[in-house]
């Protein structure tokens, strides 16, 4: 990867921490946002960008995820991403809540740093792709770009949570980290 991809990440990461300093939807709590110095990272890794080839789910299965606050939300297992890292195959299930005519893939996942590293819960990624994905499709999963939801800052979020299915069994140590 080139230096190039490394600073576009960090101005990303800089206009996430101004978010979350300053804006009125940012979820850290008002009250502390005087005292908020940013968020923690992995440094950059382009190990952690993996290229991840689409399975699309015509008939896509409904799946309830559960959230925070014990509900749970109706989402559709849209693709599947196999993808090889650490040297083993894994696969990542992408989703959309159901009449979301967006592109946008919601990847909710779980590894071996979840609730050591990052945060208990799990973490998210979005793909943005700028057309429809079809079978065979070879996308760029990024995990530099993960990002732990909202309620990791405060309890007034209600979030997903990753189900089972994308529980991944090895560490990734890329994208959002807790404070050490």
């Amino acid at each position: 990867m080139t230096d190039d991809w490394a600073t576009q990440l960090r101005e990303h990461r800089d206009e996430k921490d101004r978010f979350f300093a300053d804006h009125r939807q940012s979820p850290i709590p008002p009250e502390e946002r005087d005292g908020f110095d940013g968020l923690a990272y992995f440094d950059p890794d382009p190990a952690y960008q993996v290229e991840a080839t689409v399975t699309v789910h015509d008939d896509p299965e409904s799946r309830s995820l559960d959230t925070t606050t014990g509900r749970t939300i109706e989402y559709e297992r849209v693709v599947t991403f196999a993808f090889d890292l650490d040297g083993e195959s894994r696969d990542l299930h992408g989703y959309r809540q159901p009449d979301d005519d967006s592109l946008t893939v919601f990847v909710p996942f779980r590894d071996k740093t979840t609730g050591q590293q990052t945060y208990e819960e799990g973490r998210y990624m979005e793909l943005e792709p700028d057309r429809p994905l079809e079978d065979g499709d070879v996308v760029t999963l990024d995990f530099n770009l993960a990002y732990s939801p909202f309620c990791a800052y405060s309890e007034t979020f209600d979030c997903p949570l990753p189900p089972a299915e994308n529980w991944l069994e090895t560490t990734v140590e890329a994208g959002e980290r807790t404070r050490e």
